[in-house]
């Protein structure tokens, strides 16, 4: 069914036992966020809290935990969705598929948001101290929503048709905003809401925000859409959810800022302003990569009003170190977007963000290597033109870490198969040609291995070419490693992590005199990835462990290093082993640890009688 409403689509779910009730008190202080962790873990249902302390509002949660069950929420509108991506992937194909004109239509119709004057939205109103309170992490600086969708709209052109709808996240109490005046706002100035803001600063007005909550489901995937400028995310909605989005004017405008659109059926809304020019501490918070954000200046809103719709829910997330929720999130989107990429940088066949690492920190991708095929030059040269675009789009800009091979040296390679990906390139690789570093550049904000916040580096590993190595899978005996250094491990075939003394100093000593120990035609060299590590023993328990360790402790420039290293024509390279030094600095930021206390109690509604027995 194409729901109209969260409760709708929480009936559905439950109806067809996908989703639980939770009755028993829970506080969403800790408590609601450690069940939500061992539910997801266990593959679990969404769940429905009934019974939350201090609130008088039910709360939702694990509604995307599994594709399944995402898949199961839009099965009415995916076709549709697929056939307007089809469409502007392949026009001529579409042309020639008269059996999905009408699809087409009617996604396009849906697509067009629709003005009303009465909405459920504004039958009630509230403070913001009396929504759910809800705390994930420890360390968490307060209260934060998790599944905001914030909508702006273009102070030089107000409208829906250049309006960003994002999930940007929201801190509702803590540090020095004011109780129930002022809540915080995080998001980077290149995100569509930064825009807005920049254009505010230009015209030195203030600007108005909508931040729903709930709604029709719709509206969460759409705010977390890597769309075009050109298409506002709102359409987008209007076109998964299988009918058009009510919009509804903010009836208290003031006089000097314009009024702002409103989603009709949201189960919440707090509307507010923000003046461009004002920042307060924001944060921390327990983020996605596995660690605090620490806290930030970012901009604050003053809040106006706080609608709430009658018998309304409050839908949430928890992040942490994936996987997690958003982990589906990303395996739809990858499946909704996966056929236009080869349309905007032709050439580039699969790319994946790889979520065990982080997202952001490691992008995979697959292109082709067809320059001057009648005099074939065996090293990178079209995957490098591929590489600079792939770095040049949306959210794929963050990438910190891009590992891209040649189609052509295996046509059937998985990019989903990461082991398999990794041995592809580390056979291939010559680590004196084929990496090639952005220095002194932007970083995600949430990442802190860089240098400063939004100030790091970037790497391209390329491969392409015949096999040049067989990678070890044992340690060879007899591994002479220099004094502080020990504990090898194998992590994946030809990668060696290596326990190493604790990090210290800015200058990388340790890792330089690791790398002047050897000589590039010493047994170490086999392998061609070396790792320094705090634990060797847990990076190489797991791959999910590997691409933590790796890929969120490291600042490319900075923390990579060679046996052999030499520079040319400004170039770096290595004729031995890459060696990455992946230990913590002190400079990152806390690790999540989940509070002993709070598990036990989830614990207890595992046993037998409590409400999650054979669920956890």
């Amino acid at each position: 069914m194409n729901y109209r409403n969260l409760r709708q689509c929480v009936k559905d779910l439950e109806k067809n036992k996908h989703l639980i009730r939770i009755d028993v008190e829970v506080d969403p202080n800790l408590e609601i966020a450690a069940i939500h962790r061992r539910v997801f873990e266990a593959n679990g249902p969404a769940l429905f809290f009934t019974n939350i302390k201090n609130s008088k509002f039910p709360m939702v949660s694990n509604l995307f935990g599994k594709i399944d069950r995402a898949k199961f929420i839009f099965r009415h509108q995916l076709a549709t969705v697929e056939a307007l991506i089809e469409c502007k992937a392949n026009p001529e194909k579409i042309l020639g598929s008269p059996l999905k004109w009408p699809r087409v239509l009617s996604g396009l119709w849906n697509s067009l948001p629709r003005r009303v004057f009465n909405a459920p939205l504004l039958q009630n109103q509230t403070s913001i101290s009396k929504l759910p309170q809800l705390i994930c992490w420890p360390k968490d600086g307060g209260a934060f929503i998790t599944l905001p969708q914030v909508y702006t709209e273009d102070v030089e052109k107000p409208g829906w048709r250049f309006s960003n709808l994002g999930m940007y996240r929201i801190q509702l109490s803590g540090n020095e905003y004011k109780p129930d005046q002022e809540i915080g706002l995080h998001y980077q100035l290149h995100r569509g809401i930064g825009v807005h803001h920049s254009k505010a600063l230009k015209n030195q007005k203030p600007f108005r925000v909508a931040i729903s909550v709930g709604g029709p489901p719709s509206l969460a995937v759409a705010s977390v859409m890597p769309l075009p400028e050109s298409m506002p995310e709102i359409c987008f909605a209007g076109a998964l959810g299988g009918r058009r989005m009510d919009m509804v004017k903010f009836p208290l405008p003031s006089p000097e800022i314009r009024p702002i659109l409103l989603p009709a059926e949201a189960d919440f809304c707090i509307v507010g302003v923000v003046d461009p020019t004002r920042l307060l501490p924001e944060g921390p918070f327990g983020d996605h990569l596995g660690y605090y954000s620490l806290t930030h200046n970012f901009p604050v809103m003053k809040v106006e009003a706080v609608y709430h719709r009658t018998n309304a829910i409050w839908p949430f997330t928890v992040v942490g170190r994936p996987p997690q929720e958003d982990t589906a999130f990303g395996e739809l989107i990858h499946e909704l977007t996966g056929p236009v990429l080869p349309t905007v940088i032709p050439g580039i066949h699969a790319v994946n963000a790889v979520d065990a690492a982080g997202v952001h920190p490691l992008l995979l991708a697959i292109g082709s290597e067809r320059y001057t095929p009648y005099n074939a030059i065996e090293r990178p040269q079209e995957l490098l033109t591929s590489a600079n675009a792939i770095l040049g789009q949306g959210q794929l800009s963050l990438a910190k870490f891009l590992l891209i091979v040649a189609k052509e040296d295996n046509p059937e390679l998985n990019i989903k198969d990461i082991p398999m990906f990794l041995k592809h390139l580390l056979e291939r690789i010559d680590f004196e040609n084929d990496l090639h570093f952005y220095t002194h550049t932007t970083m995600d904000t949430l990442d802190y291995s860089g240098t400063g916040i939004n100030v790091g580096s970037k790497v391209v590993f390329a491969a392409a070419g015949p096999v040049r190595r067989t990678l070890p899978t044992t340690i060879p005996e007899n591994l002479n490693l220099p004094p502080g250094f020990g504990t090898p491990r194998i992590c994946l075939p030809g990668i060696l992590a290596i326990k190493s003394p604790p990090y210290i100093s800015s200058q990388n000593i340790d890792a330089l005199k690791f790398c002047e120990e050897y000589k590039p035609f010493d047994k170490i060299n086999e392998f061609p990835m070396i790792l320094l590590v705090d634990d060797s023993d847990f990076t190489s328990f797991s791959l999910r462990n590997f691409l933590w360790t790796v890929f969120t402790k490291t600042n490319p420039a900075v923390n990579i290093h060679g046996i052999g290293s030499n520079i040319q024509d400004k170039h770096w390279g290595c004729k031995g082993s890459l060696v990455i030094d992946a230990r913590s600095k002190p400079h990152h930021a806390p690790a999540l640890v989940e509070n002993p206390e709070v598990e036990k109690m989830v614990d207890s509604l595992g046993a037998k009688g409590g409400p999650l027995h054979g669920i956890i």
